[in-house]
């Protein structure tokens, strides 16, 4: 058995042909743990209605849909009951999809709110009587689409109602910095 030295010196020696491939200190590729953020928005829930139901913030929102965060089980379950989906649904199953059930169910959802869009925007009692033909059909098929809210209206606008709290805390004016006196 011959032994190559550390300097590779050795007139036979070569690289392997993969060694450059293979970093052998690189940390293991990061994987995803959950699905939050993208059944969040299957289900058309926007961040801040889910961050209303759940009673935390925006940001917080933010931080526990990034589906590399290890979160706790307790706020899976959290999730689970603002979206009201089975647990199974936020959790990364490999070679998985969204199951069948579930995917119907986001289908529907947002079948349901382009025809509540289309009766609410529609001129047309024609179209309005269309439109609420197919909303009582879907209803039939999914009843807990009840009360479905329409798509938000690009560019609407907006009551002081709609603001929040925001709309109603001042703003001190800040001082003006002292002038520089040019020479």
């Amino acid at each position: 058995m011959s032994v190559i030295p550390s300097n590779h010196k050795h007139p036979h020696w070569r690289p392997s042909e993969n060694a450059a491939e293979i970093p052998r200190d690189a940390p293991p590729e990061p994987r995803r743990l959950h699905r939050l953020g993208t059944v969040r928005q299957l289900e058309g829930v926007s961040r801040r209605t889910l961050a209303r139901r759940m009673k935390v913030s925006i940001k917080q929102i933010r931080l526990e849909e990034n589906e590399f965060n290890d979160i706790p089980v307790s706020t899976l379950y959290r999730w689970q009951r603002a979206l009201g989906v089975p647990l199974q649904e936020l959790l990364v199953q490999p070679g998985e999809d969204l199951s069948p059930p579930i995917k119907l169910r986001a289908q529907l959802l947002r079948m349901m709110k382009t025809a509540v869009t289309i009766r609410e925007r529609a001129r047309q009692p024609f179209v309005q009587r269309l439109a609420q033909m197919l909303v009582d059909q879907l209803l039939e098929i999914m009843p807990e689409l009840q009360g479905v809210a329409p798509w938000p209206a690009v560019g609407k606008s907006r009551m002081p109602s709609d603001y929040g709290q925001a709309y109603y805390r001042r703003i001190e004016e800040l001082p003006h910095p002292p002038e520089e006196e040019s020479e």
